[in-house]
């Protein structure tokens, strides 16, 4: 199996943190820590695939004394050389840590990191392993698993959606089997599960086929997943198997004791 999905040249990763630089500097903004999301950071991109770069930030003290609350969300269009930006403000990341949102530690635990100013990731990530509720994280997996492959017309089907509904029903499975928080990575995630042979097999098969091949397109269902995922969305369903939830009486003050450190208030 090929396994450089992880690697940024130096060259592209220069261009990424200059655009970051460029819009951090014409909002008015300081970044605190930007990733790779997507498939890259999730191991199965293609050669074509997108950058999608995810970044936090926050703005002056003052900006946070308004009453009135502006748009908290950067967004930059797909540039020529397939970046994608998009980024969250410090208050309303720590507003989806309060509700254990996934993406947002996916986030702080991409394996390729643009920037990082060390103080806010590690006191995030820390926050969330000790406040995340595995309940709300499991219904999250299963609902983002759940429809991915419904669009395909007959035999056929667009085949790289086997991916996104594979990488989150095994993180579904990690927080099943290890009751804890699942990677992001989708080569860590079936190395930490139980799978059958030949379901990894076929998981194998189509990631070598997806990093080699620049448009995968569509092609003949894949029964042996097809069985799998739909057995798993069945088995695994949050709705019938409650998790263990932590403890969530001090999330609150700590993420305020947070925000307040980083945005010197």
């Amino acid at each position: 199996m090929i396994d450089d999905s992880t690697t940024v040249s130096p060259e592209m990763t220069a261009h990424i943190c200059a655009t970051l630089d460029r819009v951090a500097s014409g909002e008015g903004v300081r970044i605190l820590f930007a990733a790779e999301s997507g498939s890259r950071a999730w191991g199965f991109a293609s050669p074509d695939s997108d950058y999608d770069v995810r970044f936090i930030y926050v703005h002056p003290r003052d900006w946070y004394l308004s009453i009135a609350e502006d748009r908290d969300v950067l967004e930059r269009p797909l540039d020529r050389r397939l970046v994608d930006l998009s980024g969250w403000d410090l208050r309303k990341a720590l507003r989806l840590f309060l509700k254990s949102n996934p993406a947002f530690y996916e986030w702080l635990t991409s394996p390729i990191v643009y920037f990082d100013n060390t103080t806010f990731a590690p006191a995030a990530r820390a926050l969330f392993e000790r406040h995340a509720d595995l309940d709300v994280l499991a219904h999250a997996y299963h609902s983002i698993a759940s429809g991915q492959l419904s669009g395909g017309t007959g035999s056929e089907v667009k085949l790289k959606r086997y991916f996104y509904a594979i990488r989150p029903l095994l993180a579904l499975q990690w927080i099943n089997e290890r009751q804890s928080l699942p990677p992001m990575n989708l080569q860590q995630l079936m190395s930490g599960v139980q799978l059958v042979a030949d379901v990894r097999d076929a998981i194998l098969h189509l990631l070598n086929r997806k990093q080699v091949t620049p448009e995968l397109g569509k092609g003949p269902r894949i029964a042996i997943l097809e069985t799998w995922i739909g057995e798993g969305l069945d088995g695994l369903n949050p709705a019938t198997r409650p998790h263990v939830r932590r403890a969530q009486s001090s999330a609150l003050e700590d993420a305020n004791a947070l925000f307040a450190r980083i945005a010197g208030l």
